[in-house]
């Protein structure tokens, strides 16, 4: 499958909107798990989001459940996490995974259960 490639990310003030973008094949497909990761410096690789392509379910993690939403663009292709009222601890690389396991959307899947990868893309919010 072609890898997931992000878009859009950069810097942003607490409080701010800010849109990440993934592409890649398994967005064409109706059995895939398509999940936003974040990782800060010196901490681990965290599931934020997750859709699950076959019945377009989503999971947040508390911490940004209310203020993050995963939609897919069909005309577009892509997986599109909006961001509202981002905070400083929003900071991080975010990636893009897949998978061909949607139940990799429930919480108690992690990174390792993913093994396809975007190169990441940065989102600073300062204070």
């Amino acid at each position: 499958q072609v890898q997931p490639v992000e878009f859009g990310g950069g810097l942003g003030q607490s409080g701010d909107s800010l849109t990440l973008s993934c592409s890649g094949s398994g967005l064409r497909s109706e059995y895939h798990a398509i999940a936003w990761f974040r990782q800060a410096p010196g901490k681990e690789r965290e599931k934020v989001a997750c859709f699950s392509t076959g019945d377009g379910t989503g999971y947040y993690a508390d911490s940004v459940k209310g203020r993050f939403t995963v939609s897919r663009d069909t005309l577009k292709n892509t997986l599109n996490l909006e961001m509202n009222n981002v905070k400083p601890e929003d900071t991080g690389v975010y990636y893009c995974a897949s998978k061909p396991r949607p139940r990799l959307c429930r919480a108690r899947y992690g990174p390792l259960d993913f093994d396809s990868w975007g190169q990441g893309t940065q989102v600073t919010v300062s204070s």
